[in-house]
């Protein structure tokens, strides 16, 4: 599966923005999605999965109530809705895919879009 995000920019702190990710070349509703971000000079870490069906999630706990991951397995797309954004969300952000049940780890995600900047000013 290829993977394309989108809908990354600039905002300002307390605003809102909501990334797009658009799914090609597999059979969506086998894959979990994720999305992961990574802020210069850190590591890559994980914001917030999704399962095949749309019925678990799990986000990262300075997320939580203020990030929303969904999708649209009619239209191959997953989405995260951020809000209350702060500073420290600012990262570059990745939409993910795997086989199978959800996972934490980047190292379990085979598949990976090629990132949308989100930037936060204070």
């Amino acid at each position: 599966v290829q993977l394309q995000a989108s809908g990354g920019g600039l905002v300002q702190a307390g605003g809102s923005l909501r990334l797009s990710c658009a799914a090609s070349g597999g059979t969506f509703n086998l894959y979990a999605m994720g999305w992961f971000r990574q802020a210069p000079g850190k590591e890559r870490e994980f914001v917030t999965a999704i399962n095949l069906s749309a019925s678990t999630t799990y986000y990262r706990d300075s997320v939580k109530g203020r990030f929303t991951i969904s999708r649209d397995n009619g239209k191959n797309m997953v989405y995260l809705q951020m809000s209350s954004l702060k500073p420290e969300d600012t990262a570059v952000y990745y939409c993910a895919s795997k086989i199978g049940i959800l996972s934490f780890h980047p190292g379990d995600y085979a598949a990976w879009g090629q990132g949308t900047q989100v930037t936060v000013s204070s």
